[in-house]
């Protein structure tokens, strides 16, 4: 939290002195759809991804707001469960990176269609172990893939990147093995929706869903889908 901490400060200063703290979406265009790809299993029956891309406030609200997804959670993946609280994490020293779990519908959108979005506009895929303005293993980006065909498809997709070279360096995301997703504390889940004008997250976060508005209209739900519909939790 240190580090968001002094990126909030950060970007207060830049409100002071008459600069926006959300900046719109920069211009830009969706990567390439997967060459290969999961086959969409049986209707009915909801699929998991895990995906480490920064801090995961600004990971969970982009894709809360995809259409086929039915539920994100923030969360902690790479390390044992008995360290996954987050004063642990944010040491760097527990193995976990800050990740989302996502639950979607592969009727509605595909294994390989997530890591479009999330290579698009969820996390910048070069950067090792940090992201825009954190740092630390714990902000590494990692696929953490719950199935052989995950691994399959992940593996193509990025060899397909970098072979295309989209991005001005080679893709640093791991693919690596889920071992377990652990859920994070209440507190941040809905972290956008409940903070929407934070500083940090006026930054950093909010153009990541003004782009995929921008970016992919046919896949963006204006409501997004929340940890606690009903009532949100304590601060």
């Amino acid at each position: 939290m240190k580090t968001r901490l002094f990126a909030a400060v950060a970007a207060t200063l830049l409100l002071s002195i008459g600069m926006p703290a959300a900046q719109a979406a920069s211009p830009a265009q969706a990567l390439p759809v997967p060459k290969i790809d999961v086959v969409a299993s049986a209707p009915g029956k909801m699929e998991t991804a895990v995906l480490a891309g920064g801090c995961f406030w600004g990971v969970q609200a982009v894709f809360q707001h995809v259409k086929g997804v039915q539920k994100v959670y923030s969360g902690y993946a790479g390390g044992p469960g008995s360290m996954a609280q987050y004063e642990l994490v944010s040491t760097g020293r527990t193995g976990h990176a800050e990740s989302v779990q996502i639950i979607f519908d592969p009727q509605q959108i595909s294994y390989g269609e997530v890591l479009r979005i999330f290579f698009t506009v969820a996390t910048d895929p070069t950067q090792v172990n940090r992201q825009e303005p954190d740092e630390g293993p714990q902000y590494r980006g990692e696929i953490f893939y719950g199935t052989p065909d995950q691994k399959r498809v992940a593996e193509a997709y990025i060899q397909q990147l970098n072979d295309a070279r989209v991005f001005r360096k080679p893709i640093a995301t791991r693919v690596d093995p889920l071992k377990g997703f652990y859920k994070a504390e209440d507190y941040h889940q809905d972290y956008l929706v409940r903070h929407p004008d934070q500083p940090y997250i006026a930054t950093y976060d909010q153009p990541k869903v003004a782009m995929l508005r921008a970016v992919f209209p046919d896949r963006f739900v204006a409501k997004p889908t929340l940890v606690f519909p009903g009532g949100q939790p304590r601060t």
